[in-house]
């Protein structure tokens, strides 16, 4: 068994599940520190992933890294996500509005500063402080992981879905300020200016498309490392909100979902706009989300 994947995923479920690391080591029958050192690869019993499958109303097979992984929370998703990152020297997206590895400082700023008046306006806001605190840190730590490993990405972005951001802004369906809102819509138009950008200038280690017709009907991503591939479909974009966002993401290594979800994207791939033609496409949304 490869303990230090068991570690992992038994991190984000930990995370899915809600529970705190001190109420599943009680439950369990061991220390929070046991706890944590099962997360970093230590040698676990077969008894113990049972149980701890149990505890967090899992399939044994989800800490053994078999089959099907489910998440419900946004925040345990991007933990995953991080996790299978680490080891993928190749990403394919297909679907969404941005890459978010390679998304620009704007959009972070804009995405903390709407989470966190929405979390000041929360009733506990404490706790829901600490949830956007804790999920800025998961996509932070997303980022500083592409800076280091810098995998190979191939995107092809929607423009439906681009319209809808250039609309909304970054975080939609937050109730925000005015100034706030105003910001995330400023965001989302410097994050479409540089997709364009980059359409044009094809920057080493990404390549980027344009679907103009319908989508597929959701969005995914195929992420090959050495030794294992992934798919990973998600319902959480990456400016989904860490309580109020709503969905069930997957995440399969069996080779029929790879092979599937990779000649749809191949198809995509061959059918998007690429380079001037799309850089043009994104700039003409640009102008008529914010005309002069």
């Amino acid at each position: 068994m490869r303990f230090a994947e068991i570690g992992q995923q038994l991190r984000a479920y930990r995370l899915e599940s809600g529970l705190r690391a001190e109420e599943i080591a009680a439950r369990l029958g061991v220390s929070r520190a046991a706890l944590y050192r099962y997360e970093k690869g230590e040698v676990i019993k077969l008894d113990t992933i049972r149980r701890l499958a149990e505890l967090l109303k899992i399939s044994p097979l989800s800490l053994l890294g078999i089959g099907v992984e489910y998440f419900g929370r946004p925040a345990a998703f991007q933990e995953r996500l991080r996790q299978i990152e680490e080891q993928s020297d190749q990403v394919l997206q297909v679907g969404g509005a941005v890459v978010y590895p390679v998304a620009t400082e704007a959009f972070d700023g804009a995405l903390a500063e709407a989470w966190t008046e929405h979390a000041d306006n929360s009733p506990d806001r404490l706790l829901a402080r600490s949830q956007v605190e804790q999920m800025l840190g998961l996509l932070a730590a997303r980022k500083k992981l592409h800076q280091s490993r810098k995998p190979n990405i191939t995107a092809i972005l929607g423009e439906g879905s681009m319209r809808r951001m250039l609309t909304d802004g970054v975080a939609p369906g937050l109730a925000l300020s005015e100034r706030a809102r105003m910001r995330a819509r400023l965001a989302a138009r410097a994050e479409a200016e540089a997709i364009a950008d980059a359409l044009d200038s094809v920057p080493i280690g990404l390549q980027l498309g344009l679907i103009a017709g319908a989508e597929p009907s959701g969005p995914f991503m195929v992420m090959r490392g050495r030794e294992r591939a992934h798919v990973v479909g998600s319902a959480f974009a990456p400016d989904a909100h860490p309580t109020t966002a709503s969905g069930v993401a997957f995440i399969t290594g069996a080779d029929e979902a790879i092979g599937t979800h990779q000649r749809v994207a191949e198809g995509a791939w061959r059918d998007a706009l690429k380079g001037h033609e799309a850089a043009a496409r994104v700039r003409a949304m640009v102008k008529d989300a914010f005309p002069a």
